[in-house]
């Protein structure tokens, strides 16, 4: 299946020159490629009815989101971890991985896009926005023009476009290639929705539209689209984890659908993903119901429950690593009585003490509920 050609240019380099329609529609879908989109649909309408239920899904897809930000930078080579994004949030070490901020960067640009799809239709408008966000400031492995498509020629690889691995159109194709996938991204209404995600995901990777951050940028764009087009009521899947595991078979999948017109297996690498990751998310959700409960229970048999307790309960599914600071400011108590407060909940197992040798500056974790979302 063409989606484009490799054209020979004045460098004596081949770069890849996009089709004007990714996919020709409909196309034959084999019965392996039909049985995954049937099974990648039924998980993820399941996934979204049973987060409709959680507690506070806000606060669970905090979680998600900064679960999602880390593991999209580790796929670019980066070593911090979700919890030194909320380490770094609550400024509790001195001495994090430079690198995460590439997390905190990429949470804030995660939300800016979902709260601009409330006013601005998914475009390359948006897509600048949330890279400038993305990118400024931040730490680049390339020279970096945040919200700005490039206005020179990159590559993928090698140390040249001559020996690069992938070189995606140059500038004034790349102009006319945007133009085409932002007309796809309004148009084409008959494709199923996750098939066309997984086409617009691998055509804004095949387009390598910015500078750098392009990786970043274009799995920001599944979730966006998956939210614009109501396949899901709130941004709860995220497909970093299952890139991150198959790593380097994503990134062939990527190459061979852009080199060789390899559609089908990207499509099904693709629907695979989600279906495993929606099944993931539906267990994850049954967990935390399982444990809200009860934790509530164990609140409500304490002699001297109270109405800050049960607050700092609910925050912590959107933040469970915290300090007395932090609960002080949850709940407007004196040091005293945040610190009485904690000692209660460490009692009853519901926080656990990170560095139990120490007597100052100590930090807390809900460990049962962060363990839901590490990584191994």
């Amino acid at each position: 299946m063409e989606v484009g050609k490799l054209i020979v240019q004045p460098g004596g380099y081949r770069a890849f020159i996009p089709s004007k329609i990714p996919i020709p529609w409909p196309f034959p879908m084999d019965g392996e490629l039909i049985r995954l989109l049937n099974d990648a649909s039924l998980s993820l309408g399941k996934l979204d009815g049973i987060t409709q239920i959680l507690p506070d899904l806000d606060f669970f897809i905090f979680m998600y989101v900064r679960k999602e930000a880390a593991l999209s930078t580790e796929i670019e080579g980066t070593r911090a971890t979700m919890i030194n994004s909320i380490e770094a949030e609550l400024k509790l070490k001195p001495d994090l991985p430079d690198d995460v901020d590439d997390i905190l960067h990429y949470i804030k640009a995660m939300n800016h896009g979902l709260n601009r799809l409330a006013s601005l239709p998914l475009s390359l408008r948006l897509m600048r926005e949330v890279h400038k966000v993305l990118m400024t400031g931040a730490r680049s492995t390339h020279p970096s023009t945040p919200g700005e498509f490039r206005e020179s020629q990159n590559w993928i690889g090698g140390t040249s476009p001559g020996t690069a691995r992938f070189v995606p159109p140059p500038v004034h194709e790349m102009n006319k290639a945007l133009g085409d996938f932002e007309i796809f991204l309004k148009k084409e209404k008959d494709i199923p929705p996750l098939i066309k995600t997984g086409v617009i995901h691998s055509q804004f990777e095949a387009i390598h539209p910015f500078l750098d951050g392009n990786g970043r940028a274009g799995r920001l764009l599944i979730t966006f689209y998956l939210c614009e087009q109501k396949i899901l009521e709130k941004p709860v899947l995220y497909l970093s984890e299952f890139f991150k595991k198959n790593r380097d078979l994503y990134f062939d999948l990527l190459h061979n659908y852009h080199n060789k017109g390899d559609v089908l297996p990207w499509l099904r690498f693709f629907l695979e993903g989600v279906n495993e990751v929606a099944k993931k998310a539906i267990e994850t959700s049954r967990k935390i119901n399982l444990l809200r409960k009860e934790d509530v229970e164990k609140v409500q048999k304490m002699a001297r429950s109270s109405e800050a307790m049960y607050k700092v309960l609910d925050k912590l599914y959107e933040l469970p690593i915290v300090n007395v600071k932090t609960v002080r400011r949850w709940t407007g108590l004196a040091r005293s009585s945040a610190n009485e407060l904690v000692e209660r909940l460490v009692k009853i197992k519901i926080l656990q003490q990170r560095d139990r040798g120490s007597h100052y500056a100590r930090v807390f974790e809900y460990k049962k509920y962060l363990d839901l979302f590490v990584v191994d």
